[in-house]
């Protein structure tokens, strides 16, 4: 059963892949998992990474505080500038323009922890980056796109941040409760928890596909080279300065990884609570496929780059 747990999770993007294209060929396999269900499966995601939290997971930051401030620093002020400039570049329309800059103001995701153990970087540095980086999204993600999103379309930021605080804070909160306090029913529950992120995160990215599937296959080219852009940069910008910062690859391949990776699926729940538009949601649904696909390629090639 481990094993094929185990396989379940090594696949992961070709299973957001593979859900993707099928939307699209047949947008009803998936839509039907909308409204509360994205809510709720996003809400479980967050569930299952604080299930894998320990309080011994945050003393990264007492041990090594630049290499976690680092990589938040890039992911809150790289990223969100990437995400406004590409939109300007590629000149989006303002659904998906609001999209991108949104989805770039999200923290990393439980995906880079995955993508982090592929390429044999430092997976404790990961969760732990990932841990503080969405704590930190509670703030900076509604306040960074309101601010970016000012010249398209009025944002609220209040409105972002009790969506934000509720999806990811809440859930985390009763993760780590549960593992201090119930550990031996954790352990039972864990080997499940990363391959059910992997199958909510796929059903997640598919469904706003497939809603979307007429104006991503009429309009979304330019959308789509701007999120490959974005994320192609973050992973490149990630590994240059923390390996000319720290001269270590494991680490370097970490920062790395979370910079490049962001939680699309809270992007995709912050779009649809916060914007009368579905197509705001498209450009975090799109970018879940992407960031995982240049993650497998970062494995490949920096696997064994020690």
């Amino acid at each position: 059963m481990t094993y094929f747990l185990q396989k379940i999770t090594n696949a992961f993007p070709w299973i957001v892949a593979l859900f993707s294209i099928s939307s699209l060929i047949y947008p009803p396999l998936f839509t039907w998992f909308q409204g509360p269900f994205i809510t709720l499966g996003l809400g479980g995601i967050m569930l299952g990474m604080g299930l894998t939290l320990q309080t011994s997971d945050f003393k990264q930051i007492i041990s090594h505080p630049k290499w976690v401030l680092l990589g938040i620093a890039l992911q809150f002020i790289v990223m969100p500038s990437l995400g406004w400039g590409l939109g300007k570049l590629f000149e989006l329309p303002t659904f998906f323009a609001v999209g991108l800059i949104l989805v770039s103001c999200c923290p990393g995701g439980t995906a880079s922890n995955v993508i982090a153990f592929l390429a044999k970087a430092d997976v404790a540095l990961s969760v732990s980056m990932t841990a503080f980086s969405t704590l930190a999204a509670i703030v900076f993600t509604p306040f960074l796109t309101s601010q970016l999103s000012g010249n398209y379309v009025n944002v609220s930021a209040e409105g972002l941040f009790y969506s934000t605080l509720k999806v990811v804070l809440i859930p985390i909160v009763l993760g780590v409760v549960f593992n201090k306090y119930f550990s031996k029913k954790t352990a039972r529950i864990l080997p499940f928890a990363p391959p059910v992120a992997v199958m909510l995160i796929a059903l997640i990215v598919a469904s706003i596909i497939g809603q979307g599937k007429d104006i991503i296959l009429d309009s979304g080219l330019n959308l789509i080279l701007a999120l490959i852009c974005l994320h192609f940069l973050g992973f490149l910008v990630g590994l240059l300065l923390s390996f000319g910062w720290f001269k270590n690859w494991s680490i370097a391949k970490t920062i790395s990884i979370e910079v490049g990776m962001q939680n699309s699926g809270l992007g995709v729940v912050l779009a649809r609570e916060n914007f009368s538009s579905p197509m705001v949601a498209i450009p975090a649904a799109i970018s879940s496929l992407i960031h995982s696909l240049l993650g497998s390629i970062f494995v490949s090639v920096f696997k064994n780059k020690n």
